[in-house]
């Protein structure tokens, strides 16, 4: 008699599968290819393998998950958690098993195959003017004939010396600023925010300020840490987004507000506890290497941790490092998509979801960063760049100020290919903007192998026209397939550049037909129909080559869904041409994490985009996170954003009258009827103009 199996959900890897009742969760993670630390062996001393188990009803996934399902606490995991984190669900992944359908979120400490994110700040150009700039200043001291009080003193230093007139100051620096004066000998470094507010007072001469520019996505998060003197970036830091358990996309993240008290706020707080968590990183990183802990002889069985350090940290010169902590940080700008916007500032996002889509408000916002509960300079500000519209964020606006189309007079089409897709189309004459659902599909959720880049996942495949016999490349590993034993690949599944490359390769090939359909010409025995699943899928790795023991396949579902959001784009692109009356544009910008990793020759073969010569397609890396920095280090680009949120037309998609056929069409590939001249040479005749 078979076991009762039920539904287990892996986030923020986006990892699921039924596995058997009274597995434990560390052996239900390896069955769907989810690494969870475990140093000791599943003996239940090393405390690593700490999970959170969800509660809850999740409508994204149709599941009810409860800390009840799992089995009962073991005084072992008394030593590991407190009774706080006891009543929030952690248990220990060895010791919790499986006794009915949960969603487990494992923490980044507990993540043995650590998210590859691709957020590196781009160098680009920017004019030095931030919205916090220091002035030293030399005070007289008082005296019984001039008894001016201190804010008073260094407010006339700062007038007469760089003039800057009525100034206020935020009550906690007020409360600092006496005994800080009187440590510098009465001279001082002051902070002042956007010549208004002085914000920090430091005794001396200080010549560094620093601030911090914060990219919020749907599903990771990138920091960057910037000297606003210098504007050098010293260090980008990021994670995946926290909320990643309540959904993949934002719809689901507003109908886990819409369906569970409290929901808003506790996605709030996960986002901001995760904030404060890579500013502590980002500090961190500006500091000298710990030194080792050495173990006792008696000590030898036990793990000792001991991440990012060296064994010579006595012979380091510590004078040579920064040391900053999280009150350094005197700045701090924000670009998310709108409802990441609302939940993160805990406005109902309930309406951003709702036909005519507003959000709550437009314009930028300066909110004082104790207020959100995010855990830099007690007197600082957070800069929220403004919303588009309900369904284009500050992150589009972040793309617009960076890329700046609307100071060209060439067309520039910009994609920003995300959990949701982001389009810009114009030049300085106009600029329209839509946003397309393409799903998680194209970062691996929703597929059956699909997972989010960490090593183990397939980021390059090539299939031979000839043999249709597969060859790729997994994250962590520079060796391809060809070159490498089969046991040494340890894959694990297929992430977003891989799930690009694998719509081409199979249509280039001739695996599949360009109605995405498998063709009936197969020349491999990878070609087959799932006995359990009765779908047909293609092997792109044998079971010999995973870590996960089983065959790693595209089938034809997972190629409907990534159909179904290169289509959404397609769309897009072509309605706002149609819009400006165009038939081709001058170039094409792809921006996000795919713009860094995307192959634009493959793009052009699924049909991501609409026929252009590749010449001018350019990779534009995460420009949503330059233009969080171009907002840090120049303030007049938060005025700009503010003039070119509210300039942008924004038209909505789905209420043009023939969308549902232009979706239809674009779903093929790469088109159904639209011609694609630059493919000629690059994919075979027969596969290029197949009717």
């Amino acid at each position: 008699m078979s076991k009762k199996q039920y539904m287990v959900i892996f986030q923020p890897s986006a990892r699921r599968g039924f596995v058997d009742e009274g597995t434990n969760l560390i052996e239900a993670s390896r069955q769907l290819g989810v690494d969870i630390e475990a140093l000791c062996g599943e003996k239940k001393v090393c405390g690593k393998c700490k999970v959170r188990i969800e509660e809850g009803f999740y409508e994204k996934f149709a599941i009810t998950s409860s800390r009840s399902h799992a089995s009962e606490w073991q005084e072992e995991e008394d030593k590991f958690f407190t009774p706080a984190q006891k009543d929030e669900g952690y248990r220990l992944a060895c010791v919790a098993k499986v006794q009915g359908d949960m969603l487990v979120f494992v923490p980044e400490e507990a993540r043995a195959g650590k998210q590859v994110v691709s957020k590196a700040a781009r160098d680009i150009h920017i004019d030095w003017n931030p919205a916090v700039k220091q002035y030293h200043v030399q005070v007289v001291p008082p005296t019984f004939e001039e008894p001016a009080g201190d804010f008073e003193r260094i407010c006339a230093e700062l007038e007469r010396n760089y003039g800057l007139k009525d100034l206020n100051i935020d009550w906690p620096t007020l409360r600092k600023l006496p005994r800080r004066q009187r440590d510098g000998n009465w001279g001082v470094t002051v902070a002042v925010w956007m010549d208004k507010e002085i914000v920090r007072v430091l005794p001396g001469k200080v010549e560094d300020s620093y601030g911090i520019a914060i990219d919020v996505g749907t599903t990771t998060v990138a920091a960057y840490l910037c000297n606003l003197r210098t504007m050098e970036v010293i260090k980008t830091v990021s994670m995946m987004n926290p909320q990643c358990k309540y959904g993949e996309d934002v719809m689901a993240r507003i109908t886990y507000h819409m369906m569970n008290p409290g929901g808003l706020e506790t996605m709030s707080n996960d986002l901001i506890e995760g904030l404060n968590k890579l500013v502590v990183e980002a500090c961190e990183s500006t500091h000298p290497p710990k030194k080792r802990k050495k173990k006792k002889a008696e000590e030898a069985d036990e793990i000792i941790e001991a991440p990012d350090v060296t064994e010579h940290a006595e012979e380091l010169d510590e004078s040579k490092y920064l040391n900053l902590i999280p009150a350094d940080i005197v700045d701090m700008t924000i670009v998310c998509n709108t409802a990441m916007h609302h939940i993160l500032l805990k406005l109902d996002p309930e309406f951003v979801g709702l036909a005519p889509f507003p959000p709550v408000i437009h314009r930028s916002l300066d909110i004082r960063a104790r207020d959100l509960g995010i855990k830099i300079n007690d007197s600082a500000y957070v800069h929220v760049l403004p919303n588009e519209a309900g369904f284009v964020g500050a992150d589009n606006v972040g793309v617009l100020i960076a890329e700046e189309p609307y100071k060209f007079d060439q067309t520039q089409l910009l994609i920003d290919i995300g959990t949701n897709g982001e389009l810009v189309l114009g030049n300085n004459r106009k600029l329209i903007s839509c946003s397309c659902a393409t799903g998680p599909a194209l970062e691996g959720a929703q597929l059956s192998f699909g997972m989010r880049a960490a090593p183990g996942a397939i980021e390059r495949i090539h299939i031979d026209p000839e043999t249709h016999d597969v060859d790729y490349k997994v994250i962590g590993r520079d060796a391809w397939r060809k070159y490498s034993k089969p046991e040494d690949m340890k894959t694990k599944g297929i992430c977003g550049s891989g799930i690009l490359d694998v719509l081409a390769e199979l249509y280039a090939s001739g695996v599949i037909m360009k109605s995405g359909r498998f063709s009936k010409k197969q020349k491999s025995n990878r070609y087959r129909v799932n006995p359990d699943t009765k779908q047909p899928e293609f092997v792109i790795a044998w079971a010999n080559e995973t870590s996960i023991g089983k065959d790693v396949v595209i089938s034809q579902k997972d190629i409907r869904q990534i159909q179904l959001g290169k289509g959404a784009l397609y769309t897009g692109c072509k309605l706002m041409m149609r819009r400006l009356g165009l038939d081709k544009v001058d170039s094409i910008k792809i921006a996000g994490a795919f713009g860094t990793h995307v192959d634009k020759t493959k793009a052009l073969i699924m049909g991501l985009f609409p026929d252009c010569d590749l010449e001018k397609v350019f990779a534009v890396g995460n420009a949503a996170g330059d233009g969080a920095r171009a907002a840090l280090l120049n303030r007049e680009k938060r005025a700009e954003a503010n003039w070119v949120s509210r300039n942008v037309e924004y038209i909505e998609l789905t209420v043009e009258s023939d969308f549902q056929q232009q979706f239809m069409e674009a779903m093929q590939l790469p088109h159904m009827k639209d011609e694609f001249p630059h493919l000629e040479g690059v994919v075979a005749p027969e596969v290029l103009h197949q009717k």
